[in-house]
């Protein structure tokens, strides 16, 4: 059932944007949104209106989005659930999967548009650019909305252009050579994101017909901020490829991040747990969180167990007691990586989680499990400088105990191994030190970011309601 909003009726001069926002079903997809939603709410006064996808959401979406701690010009509007059952193959991937429910919700689109008195703007994850067709009907400006790194974006935009150029028996990951991404930081073809590896499956092309449409966009808003990609996003703004009727033209980007979670409810055993860190010395605790879409093997939970009884270092484990604090399914994540006791987020570096640490000044562990996440840890490593990455035993097919030691120990003891000889082993607490560093100096720019009195993440929002207003006023 939809819920209806009223139509407001101010002065098309004066009023502030009436803004709708909708999210592919995930959670690592609506939290950002949500959070940009509730930001454009409270912070520029926007009339917000979240479209919800209801078609096989988790129980945790549902939660989230049925909270009533949300401002008075904020609406939640449930779309009706659609029947895709006969239409997704039993094995299909994520990507395939999310872009049909997507597609089969946005049968309504139209009438929920027009119910809430044609907004201003709508504002769309990657997954969602069935939309476009329909607001340029209804002349709504389409926002891209973009939860994953600048990077993946730039990567993206250039496998449009490349995907023609290459032959087409050709895998992008069998290339001989780095991807180089005009203006960026080669991208090695072991670091592709899933998605795009099998060029003639449905993953990929679902994939790059997304992608394709990014340039109908009025805007493109991004979960980051000047200090954390400057490289990248100095090559998509100047970069004549971005800008270029022959390759692609970029719509402006707003970088409106860091969008994390500010509040979360907290659960009986997240009170203990942040009772726990509350009792232990500051940047001790190894936080061990793999994500909702990650799953690793009996033998390779067991690794993890032993690598962190080695360590000697406290930890908290959402799974897996005065050393270390096991949580069976769900720790509040914010409330833990802003906890002064927290030393080091071992991760598989899915974006929002990164930009939720390093938000909070806290180094990081990499293990890139799928998607897009083998790039987001070398970016980590090699680029932004605030993480370790774990290496995986070829021969064995998992990282090893003595490997989870090995980088548990560096990060949060800052100290080698015991049989490491005098110069490694200074090099390695040099190295920690280093990693805390950079991290805590990204800390204070995604707070500068933030100010209200000239901070670029917010002067991005107000930017992008004023030219809201500006096109509604010309049209």
């Amino acid at each position: 059932m939809v819920i209806m909003a009223t139509p407001l009726h101010c002065s098309e001069t004066t009023a502030k944007p009436r803004v709708a926002v909708v999210s592919s079903p995930g959670m690592g997809h609506i939290i950002p949104l949500l959070e940009l939603a509730k930001r454009l709410a409270t912070d520029h006064g926007c009339h917000v209106s979240f479209l919800n996808i209801t078609t096989q959401a988790s129980a945790a979406q549902t939660k989230l989005l049925n909270s009533t701690e949300f401002p008075p010009n904020f609406h939640v509007i449930n779309l009706p659930e659609v029947d895709v059952s006969k239409l997704i193959p039993p094995d299909s991937q994520i990507m395939t999967r999310l872009s049909i429910i997507v597609q089969e919700s946005f049968r309504c689109l139209k009438s929920v548009l027009l119910d809430i008195g044609k907004p201003d703007a709508l504002i769309i994850d990657l997954f969602s650019s069935h939309a476009f067709e329909v607001c340029k009907e209804l002349s709504i400006p389409v926002y891209s909305f973009d939860t994953a790194s600048t990077t993946l974006l730039s990567l993206s935009l250039y496998l449009l252009t490349l995907d023609k150029e290459i032959d087409s028996d050709i895998e992008f990951v069998n290339l001989p050579e780095p991807i180089r991404v005009p203006g960026c930081t080669p991208i090695r073809t072991e670091d592709l994101l899933d998605q795009v590896r099998k060029r003639k499956s449905e993953e990929c092309k679902w994939y790059l017909l997304h992608i394709s449409r990014i340039p109908m966009a009025a805007g493109v808003l991004l979960n980051t901020w000047e200090d954390l990609e400057p490289i990248t996003l100095k090559a998509i703004r100047e970069n004549p490829y971005y800008h270029n009727k022959a390759s692609i033209v970029t719509p402006p980007i707003y970088t409106v991040g860091p969008l994390i979670k500010e509040t979360e409810p907290i659960t009986e055993s997240g009170n203990e747990c942040l009772a726990w860190l509350d009792n232990q010395p500051p940047d001790s605790v190894v936080f061990v969180a793999l994500g909702s879409g990650g799953t690793v093997t009996s033998e390779q939970l067991n690794e993890i167990a032993w690598g962190l009884e080695m360590s000697g270092q406290r930890f908290v484990w959402v799974r897996t007691k005065e050393v270390g604090y096991v949580v069976s399914s769900w720790a509040p994540q914010s409330a833990v990586l802003r906890h002064r006791s927290t030393g080091a987020f071992l991760s598989h570096c899915g974006w929002n989680s990164i930009v939720e640490s390093l938000s909070q000044g806290v180094p990081m562990i990499a293990w890139p499990l799928y998607a897009e996440q083998k790039m987001n840890a070398t970016i980590l490593v090699e680029e932004v400088g605030v993480a370790v990455k774990l290496a995986v035993d070829l021969r064995k097919g998992i990282v090893t105990r003595e490997e989870i030691k090995r980088a548990v120990s560096l990060v949060i003891n800052n100290g080698g191994n015991d049989d490491d000889d005098e110069e490694e082993e200074e090099e390695e607490r040099n190295l920690g030190k280093v990693l805390r560093l950079k991290a805590r100096k990204l800390k204070l720019s995604a707070e500068k970011a933030l100010r209200k009195d000239g901070g670029s993440s917010y002067d991005s929002l107000t930017q992008l309601t004023n030219d809201l207003m500006v096109s509604r006023i010309s049209s």
